[in-house]
Order: C-alpha cells, then structure tokens, then sequence
C-alpha cells in the first residue's frame, strides 16, 4: 500500500521564498516538528488528522490546515484511503508584507484557526501549484497573494507564542535551547544540561514542553533537520548534511527528513534543483 504514496517537493524559481509540495499519504506518519515558513495546505482527498500544539483536528476535501511559523504539529491520514494535498510553504516576511498593506495591525501575524472550510480558498492553493507547473509566473504570484489576502482577512491576527517567557523555567528553557543548539553535534545529556542551568532534569523537561511544544529531545531533531535543510539548499550532499547536524551517518538524516518535510533529502535536493 506504501508503494502507492507519493510526493513533490519543490521551488518555483519565479516564486522566491516560496515552497511547494504535491502529495498522497497514505501510511505516512509526520513527527512532531516545526516550520520557519507558514504551511497552507489545501486537501483535496481524503483526511488529514493532525495535532497541533495539543489538539488533534481533521481537515478533508475543500479545507486549508494553516499552520503558524515555528508551532508544533504532526499529520497522519485521518482515513484508511489516506489524503491528498496540496501544500505551499510561503516565507514569513512575504507573509508579513501582504499583511502590511491589509490589516490595521503592527507587529507578527498569524492564523487564528488550524483548519479552515473555505473550498475557494482551496482551489486558490490549487491554482498556485498549477501556474508554477505550467511556468506561468504572473498567475502563481497573484493567486499567491490573493489566498493570502483572504486568509489573514478571514482568521488572521497578531502572533500569540506558545508561552510568554516570563517565568524562571521558561527562562532557563531558552537557555537549555541555546546551548542545544550550539552544541547540535554532541548535545549533552538532559541531567548534565539540567546541572550546568541550576535546575533538576524533571523541572527542565517540563519547563522546556511547555514554552516549546516539545520536549528538549524531540525539538533538537527538528532542529537538526531545519539545519540540515540549509545545508541541502546551499548544496552540501545528504551524507555530509547528516554529519554536520549531528546525525550518526545519511539513513538516520533520511529517517528523520522524511518523517518532517515528506520527502527524503536526496529527493529534496533534485526537485529543487539543487546541485553539490
């Protein structure tokens, strides 16, 4: 049944900062990760179930799951058939120009609503995919604009965090992310983190889920994987990307990739015209 699935991801290169994926799932499973663009994903089989933050909701034909920059989620197929979609990733700062020229507000923007039952708006995420296949430049960027008009209108607002760093763990949390991230290669373990903070490992693992959504493990997998998509993108091989984030050799970087982005990074590299 697997053999059935399959998945584009790629770059229009007449849409800059823009990603694209073209999917059908069937068994696949996301993990728990993060994205630094904005997700709207128009479903136009099937059902997609997802958590998001920490609630698990459904979005089906004729809906938009929308997901906010840097805000945890997963995906699995919310029916036996499974579900199509598909998915554009658009850059925060295009997002936050459209919103500029909108919206009577200052500052981040966001979506309000994880699932969205607007088949118009759908058919516009289609429409995009379309135009870029068809190398027509004018009609993806306007169509572009205008879902993303619609849906900061509709269910668009100021940016919440997931929690307001306020307190003495969500601060030693920041901290912890920190140094996981300077040490992304050989991390150390959560009670020799949690002593070089001051804190106890339990106190530190429940601090860190809470201001990020996950916990210390699970977020520097994602972030590792987010790295290693720079490195793809700047053309680094997959086995050298693997390396250089901290993943033992290119079937854990595989593992991993696939089970966040979609696609494995080897695809990942050739669909975007990537070259070494």
């Amino acid at each position: 049944m697997a053999a059935r699935e399959r998945a584009r991801y790629w770059q229009y290169a007449e849409l800059p900062g823009v990603d694209l994926l073209h999917a059908h799932y069937i068994r696949k499973t996301f993990s728990r990760h993060t994205h630094e663009t904005f997700v709207y994903a128009a479903i136009t089989e099937g059902v997609e179930d997802f958590h998001y933050r920490d609630e698990l909701v459904s979005a089906g034909p004729g809906q938009l799951a929308l997901v906010n920059p840097d805000t945890p989620h997963t995906g699995h197929a919310g029916v036996p058939e499974g579900w199509t979609y598909r998915t554009i990733y658009p850059d925060a700062g295009l997002v936050q120009s459209i919103a500029a020229d909108i919206l009577p507000v200052r500052g981040a923007v966001g979506f309000t609503q994880p699932v969205v039952d607007d088949p118009y708006a759908a058919q516009l995420v289609v429409g995009v995919h379309r135009a870029a296949e068809e190398g027509n430049a004018l009609a993806a960027d306007s169509l572009l604009r205008l879902v993303t008009a619609r849906m900061l209108r509709s269910h668009g607002g100021l940016a919440q965090p997931l929690r307001p760093p306020r307190s003495a763990g969500a601060r030693d949390a920041a901290r912890a992310r920190a140094l996981l991230e300077e040490r992304m290669t050989e991390p150390p373990t959560l009670e020799r983190l949690a002593a070089e903070l001051g804190t106890s490992p339990f106190a530190l693992l429940r601090a860190f889920r809470e201001t990020y959504g996950m916990p210390p493990h699970t977020w520097l997998t994602d972030a590792r994987v987010r790295r290693a998509r720079r490195l793809l993108d700047a053309g680094t091989p997959p086995a050298e990307a693997a390396v250089a984030v901290g993943f033992t050799d290119q079937p854990h970087l595989n593992r991993h990739f696939t089970r966040s982005v979609g696609v494995p990074p080897g695809a990942y590299q050739r669909e975007r015209g990537v070259r070494g």
